[in-house]
């Protein structure tokens, strides 16, 4: 009898620990981040900035032309990104609101390829250095062997043209001020 009040009782209290434990990573998750203590960078990091110049670099050793149509992005520009096809004309581009883009911590970069007559597009199948491959598609292996993730990996929101390093750290942590060495 005593063992199984005992065995109850522990139960409860496991129980209790468990919704106060999952109560308390919800608030932590909902809480609106300080940039007032450590404020978000202004511009690409070091890092980044470097492997997209050799991207670019290597791209065109292929004859690729490849053109960065976004890098950093200010928490401000990031809402109003967000507010399209939502509270603004134009269709839904993001799900990120400000702060909650690797952008807004300048660790990604959009890009797309610029045809042989001068136009900048964003077609996947296209092939204008004639070797058969996808530009596209080259591109994105030159950016991995960089250390760049590929927005069209991810299983939810395909972001084809997004590249992004981020150093290990998830955007929960850059937005309470966590920051990637200035240095590989």
């Amino acid at each position: 009898m005593l063992f199984r009040q005992l065995r109850r009782f522990l139960v409860f209290l496991l129980l209790i620990s468990t919704i106060g434990l999952l109560f308390y990573q919800y608030i932590r998750f909902i809480e609106e981040p300080d940039f007032t203590e450590v404020p978000p960078p202004t511009a690409l990091h070091p890092v980044v900035a470097e492997k997209k110049e050799e991207l670019i670099a290597q791209a065109a050793d292929k004859g690729i032309n490849v053109v960065i149509t976004q890098d950093f992005r200010s928490i401000e520009e990031q809402n109003a990104l967000y507010e399209k096809g939502r509270s603004a004309e134009g269709n839904i581009v993001t799900h990120a609101k400000g702060g909650e883009s690797y952008h807004n911590f300048g660790l990604a970069i959009d890009f797309a390829l610029m045809s042989v007559d001068g136009q900048v597009i964003w077609d996947m199948q296209y092939d204008g250095n004639g070797n058969s491959k996808a530009d596209w598609m080259e591109v994105v292996e030159m950016a991995k062997d960089l250390g760049f993730e590929w927005g069209g990996d991810w299983a939810q929101f395909k972001d084809y043209p997004h590249l992004q390093m981020d150093f290990g750290l998830t955007i929960w942590e850059l937005q309470r001020g966590k920051r990637p060495p200035e240095t590989e």
